[in-house]
This record gives structure tokens, C-alpha cells and sequence, in this order.
């Protein structure tokens, strides 16, 4: 079964602890079939963005994410773009 046509799979991605704003509560980013969310965990609950597909003139950083986590979001963003055409 692939993960396009299972709804509940996902990768999460954690940023390095090492990098600005990580130190005690990392940012992940979660890519799933549906959507990607940045998640910030803070002392009490979590900020989450729904990254949505339209694109927008506003960019979402997340710091702290190495090259080939950031490879391997890109190819799944790509691969679910694909499955869903």
C-alpha cells in the first residue's frame, strides 16, 4: 500500500537542536498525503501551520533542517503532487 493512498501516513522531520530557535523545543515539519504542517512546541501546547497546497506570496521557513531531510520532504511533497493529479 502506498502512502498516497493510505490517509493516516506520514513522515515527521525534526530540526537539529543546534540551530536557532530548536535549542529546547524543536520544530518538526509533517508531511502527509493531505497537508504539511510546522509544528513549534512551546512550555504549554504546540503552534501549529497547515501548509496549504495554493502556494501564497508568504513563505514558511524552518530552520535547522538538514540537506537530506530537506531533500526527502521535497520528493514526498512531489510524489503526493503527482499521485493526486
Amino acid at each position: 500500500m502506498s502512502a498516497a493512498s493510505n490517509p493516516d501516513a506520514s513522515e515527521s522531520f525534526s530540526a537539529s537542536r543546534w540551530t536557532r530557535g530548536n535549542f529546547f523545543f524543536p520544530t518538526r515539519l509533517v508531511v502527509s498525503p493531505q497537508h504539511v504542517s510546522r509544528v513549534k512546541p512551546r512550555f504549554f501546547g504546540s503552534n501549529e501551520i497547515v501548509i496549504e497546497s495554493t502556494g501564497g506570496t508568504d513563505p514558511i521557513t524552518s530552520h535547522g533542517h538538514g540537506k537530506r531531510d530537506a531533500q526527502r520532504i521535497r520528493d514526498l511533497i512531489e510524489q503526493y503532487q503527482t499521485q493526486t493529479r
